[in-house]
Parts: C-alpha cells; sequence; structure tokens
C-alpha cells in the first residue's frame, strides 16, 4: 500500500459507501412496505421470533433503547406491533406482531431477493460476504 491514509485504501469507508447504497436501496424497496430500514430490521426480527422483550430485541438489533423505543412506537402506532407489559415483572415489556403486522411478512419476502439482484452478487458470493462481515464484528467487538 503506497499510502496507507489514502481514503480508497479504507476498508471503514468502503464498508461506509457500501451501507450507504445499500440504505438507499431499502428505502426504495421498502417504500411500498410502509417502513424505514431500522423498521425493517425490527420486523425482521420479531417474524423470526415474536414477543422479544424490547431488551432482547435492542440487543438483536444493536440498538440503544433511545433509538428503540421510538421505533417501537412509530411500528406500534402503525398497527404492526403491539408492547405487552409482563404479568410477574412489570419492568419487562415484550413486542408482540399484530396481525397486520404479521401478514406484512408475505409482501417482506421480495425485499431480499431484490437487494440480491442489485449487488450482481450470486447468492454463494453474498454469503461469502455475510460471513466475513460476520467474523469481522465480532473481531471488532472483542477489541473494544
Amino acid at each position: 500500500m503506497d499510502d496507507p491514509l489514502k481514503l480508497d485504501h479504507q476498508v471503514c469507508f468502503a464498508l461506509h459507501a457500501t451501507s450507504r447504497a445499500f440504505d438507499a436501496l431499502y428505502r426504495s424497496e421498502l417504500r411500498d412496505l410502509g417502513l424505514t430500514y431500522p423498521q425493517y430490521l425490527a420486523m425482521l426480527a420479531l417474524w423470526e421470533s415474536d414477543g422479544l422483550t424490547v431488551k432482547e430485541l435492542g440487543t438483536r438489533l444493536r440498538l440503544d433503547s433511545g433509538t428503540l423505543s421510538p421505533l417501537i412506537k412509530r411500528l406500534e402506532t402503525a398497527g404492526l406491533v403491539e408492547r405487552r407489559r409482563d404479568r410477574q415483572d412489570e419492568r419487562s415489556v415484550s413486542v408482540h406482531l399484530t396481525p397486520s403486522g404479521a401478514a406484512l411478512k408475505d409482501r417482506a419476502t421480495r425485499v431480499p431477493v431484490r437487494i440480491l439482484d442489485a449487488t450482481g452478487l450470486e447468492l454463494e458470493e453474498m454469503r461469502t460476504l455475510h460471513a466475513l462481515l460476520s467474523k469481522v464484528t465480532t473481531n471488532l467487538d472483542a477489541a473494544v
């Protein structure tokens, strides 16, 4: 590497630029679903495991409560989720899909297909990229 401080040599910048490009594409793809990208991620987590506690959802999405609470509130206002307090521990609140939220899953199935197509990668290449990014994330978390 001739200049380690050159912007185009920074992996972090490549990831940042890719993230912004993904954001733009997801914004376009999710418009018909009425979801923002963070809301889509929350719905993905709930479609996978309905009834997560707010804490579990925050951990899964890597979001703090200051970011997660308004996101859940907007999903609740849209009629896609509802919050429920635990009867044994009123401090614990879980997030559950409404029938409308569960039904939205069928309409969302086209999104990952469209995203994969737009990347120009083959499915196996995308799996490799995902595995590498997961490894990097794990290692970076351990380094902090």
